[in-house]
């Protein structure tokens, strides 16, 4: 294989891996202290992220020693560790969205979250171009497929983005509780996505990955 390239898709991994250890650091942070049960659940997915980085990371490293057909016994355990955190950050937000609408609670404000969603959205778009491009060119599948799970991670960023200015904006009731709930959805999917891989050991998914 094309060792530039390789390399590149490296850094690209890298890249994925600290900046969601970053923007789940800020968005936790934030999410907590602003009362955002959307904006804490972006950050909880963002650091399951860095997990599935470290393992797309050590997989790319096989990579350049010689072809690589399945996923070994570290990127299973990273796969099936990330699945079990995106299940549970689904079943704790659903649980969170009912309480919010429960209790009707509000956030303080969702500033954070339009400006993090904004960040996110521009970053995730390069790193999925630049994935994409790099496995295209070197007929990889696995770079490919984590392409397409950065996707993911940019459609997350809009409904953060959405849920966020609506409220700020507008006020709209039990918003930040629905964009909650969108972002379950997803945890759940690519924790359902992330276990196959793992019991499968395959490298590639569907155009629906994560």
């Amino acid at each position: 294989m094309n060792t530039k390239l390789l390399k590149w898709a490296f850094i690209l991994s890298l890249i994925t891996i600290i900046y969601n250890l970053i923007e789940g650091m800020v968005s936790t942070l934030f999410g907590a202290s602003d009362e955002t049960l959307a904006l804490f659940g972006f950050g909880v997915d963002s650091f399951a992220e860095v997990l599935s980085g470290v393992g797309i990371a050590h997989m790319i490293i096989r990579m350049k020693k010689g072809k690589v057909e399945k996923h070994d016994s570290f990127e299973v355990t990273a796969l099936r560790i990330t699945g079990i955190a995106l299940y549970l950050l689904a079943a704790g937000l659903v649980v969170g969205a009912v309480l919010s609408f429960s209790y009707q609670t509000e956030p303080v404000t969702t500033t954070a979250g339009i400006i993090i969603a904004s960040l996110s959205i521009l970053t995730m778009y390069f790193l999925y171009t630049e994935k994409l491009k790099v496995g295209r060119k070197l007929k990889s599948e696995p770079i490919i497929s984590d392409a397409k799970c950065t996707k993911t991670c940019f459609y997350l960023s809009f409904i953060l983005l959405g849920s966020s200015l609506l409220y700020e904006f507008f006020h709209v009731p039990y918003i930040d509780g629905i964009g909650g709930l969108g972002i379950a959805w997803y945890a759940w999917k690519e924790g359902k996505e992330s276990m196959e891989k793992a019991n499968t050991k395959k490298l590639s998914c569907g155009d629906d990955c994560c």
